[in-house]
């Protein structure tokens, strides 16, 4: 088992990896969390992707066994999604200093 292996997911000491984006996306991440703030941004939307996967194979899984949605559950779903996604669009933005409601990493915003 090697080091890394030991450890659960939210365990362990934090370490340095080297991750290539668009200049314009690490732009955006430090004006809305500021440079010391930019880890946690990016270690939260890691473990939302990881959630992301996880549901996507848990519901692949039970369509297996349990087979499709039913063409009304289906739209549903498709309406619930695009509402989320409309909301996170127009999420207010770091600079106007609007949504007080913000995760843990969002209090190292940039003054």
């Amino acid at each position: 088992m090697t080091d890394i292996e030991q450890y659960g997911k939210d365990e362990g000491p934090a370490q340095k990896v080297s991750v290539s984006m668009p200049a314009g996306r690490i732009a955006a991440v430090k004006q809305r969390v500021g440079a010391r703030g930019f880890s946690a941004y990016v270690s939260a939307a890691v473990e939302r992707q990881i959630q992301r996967d996880l549901l996507e194979e848990l519901l692949r899984t039970k369509e297996a066994e349990i087979g499709s949605p039913s063409p009304e559950i289906q739209k549903w779903a498709a309406e619930i999604f695009r509402e989320a996604e409309t909301l996170a669009a127009n999420e207010p933005s770091a600079e106007t200093g609007e949504g007080d409601k913000s995760p843990e990493w969002h209090a190292h915003k940039a003054s």
